[in-house]
C-alpha cells in the first residue's frame, strides 16, 4: 500500500511520467501502470471533475436521463428576463462546428429568429462538411422578412459548403386543394423528396402564440386558430406542426394546409436538434422532448431546471 500512495503521488501530484518513476524507484514501466490502475480500483486515487461557472454538465446529463435525448446543451442567460437568443445562437454554432460531420443533409425550419442568429457567428467549415441545406417548412413570406428565411438557408448552406434548397411555398396556404396543387410543381416536389435524405434537423421550438419574425412573414395561424389549438391542448409546434404537452399531435384545423415535413418524417431523422428558451416556451420545449419531435436539445439553465422540477 506504500508502495501504491507513492507512485500515485509521484504520478497525480507531482506530474512525474511513467517512465521517470519506473526509473527513479528501480522497477519496470508496466509494473507502475499497474500499480496506477490499482491505485484507482482501491480508491487511492479518485477523479473529481469540477464545472467551471457557466457549465452545467450535471444539468445536461439530468435533462438527457430524463427524456431520453441524446445529448443537451445548457447554456447560462446572466440576469432576470434578459434576451436568451444570443447565448442559444452562440450555442448552436459552436454544437454545429463540433458535430458536422461530412456528407449531412441538415433539414432547418425557416422562421427561427435564433437560427438565424446562429449563422451569424458560425465559422465556415473546412473542408465542406454538409451536401444540402434543406428548408422543412414552406419559406416564403412577405417581402419584408423574405430575406430572412432565404438568408438563413443560404448563409448555412455557404458555411458548410453545401447546396441550399428552398421550399419556394408559403407555411400555410389557403387550401387543401392549393397545397395538393403546389406539392405537384417540380421545384416544390424536389423539396419534399430532399426531406426523406435528411440526416440532421435544426429546428425551433414555438409556442402556441407565433413569434414577432413568424407573425411578420404573413405564416401565422389566426388568433382563431390560436385559441382552437388551446381547446385541443396544444402547447408548441415544431415546423408548424403542434402537439400537446405529451408531445402527441393534435388534430390542427389547418394540418392540410401546411406545406412541411410530415411528422412521422421528421421523427426518422437521425439527429433532432431542438433550440429553445425563455420560460415562455418551457411547456413546447417539454412536449417537444416528451414526444420525440427532438433527441438533442439546446436551451437555457433556468428552462432546464423547470423541466426537471416537474
Amino acid at each position: 500500500m506504500r508502495l501504491l500512495v507513492k507512485v500515485a503521488r509521484m504520478y497525480h501530484e507531482r506530474g512525474l511520467r511513467q517512465p521517470e518513476i519506473a526509473a527513479r524507484l528501480s522497477m519496470s514501466q508496466p509494473r507502475v501502470s499497474r500499480l496506477l490502475k490499482e491505485a484507482v480500483d482501491r480508491g487511492v486515487v479518485r477523479t473529481v471533475v469540477i464545472s467551471p461557472d457557466g457549465v452545467h454538465a450535471e444539468l445536461e446529463e439530468a435533462l438527457a436521463e430524463r427524456y431520453g435525448l441524446r445529448d443537451v446543451v445548457v447554456v447560462e442567460v446572466e440576469g432576470a428576463g434578459l434576451d436568451v437568443i444570443p447565448a442559444l445562437a452562440a450555442a448552436t454554432a459552436t454544437y454545429l462546428d463540433a458535430t458536422l460531420k461530412g456528407g449531412d443533409v441538415i433539414g432547418i425550419s425557416s422562421w427561427s429568429a435564433t437560427l438565424l442568429e446562429s449563422v451569424k457567428v458560425m465559422r465556415a467549415q473546412t473542408p465542406s462538411t454538409a451536401q444540402e441545406v434543406v428548408q422543412m417548412v414552406g419559406g416564403s413570406g412577405s417581402p419584408e422578412v423574405q430575406l430572412h428565411a432565404t438568408r438563413l438557408t443560404s448563409r448555412l448552406a455557404e458555411l458548410t459548403g453545401a447546396r441550399p434548397v428552398f421550399a419556394p411555398s408559403a407555411a400555410l396556404v389557403g387550401s387543401r386543394e392549393l397545397r395538393d396543387l403546389l406539392s405537384r410543381e417540380p421545384a416544390m416536389a424536389e423539396v419534399m423528396q430532399a426531406w426523406s435524405r435528411v440526416t440532421l434537423a435544426v429546428l425551433g421550438i414555438g409556442p402556441i402564440e407565433p413569434s414577432p419574425l413568424l407573425r411578420l412573414s404573413g405564416n401565422a395561424i389566426t388568433s382563431e386558430d390560436q385559441q382552437q389549438l388551446k381547446r385541443l391542448g396544444a402547447v408548441g409546434d415544431v415546423c408548424a406542426r403542434y402537439f400537446d404537452a405529451d408531445g402527441v399531435a393534435v388534430d390542427a384545423p389547418f394540418n392540410d394546409r401546411i406545406i412541411g415535413i410530415e411528422p412521422d418524417r421528421l421523427r426518422a431523422v437521425e439527429r433532432r436538434i431542438g433550440i429553445a428558451g425563455g420560460t415562455h416556451k418551457i411547456a413546447a420545449v417539454r412536449g417537444a422532448a416528451r414526444g420525440g419531435w427532438i433527441n438533442i436539445l439546446i436551451t437555457d439553465a433556468e428552462v432546464a431546471r423547470a423541466l426537471l422540477a416537474d
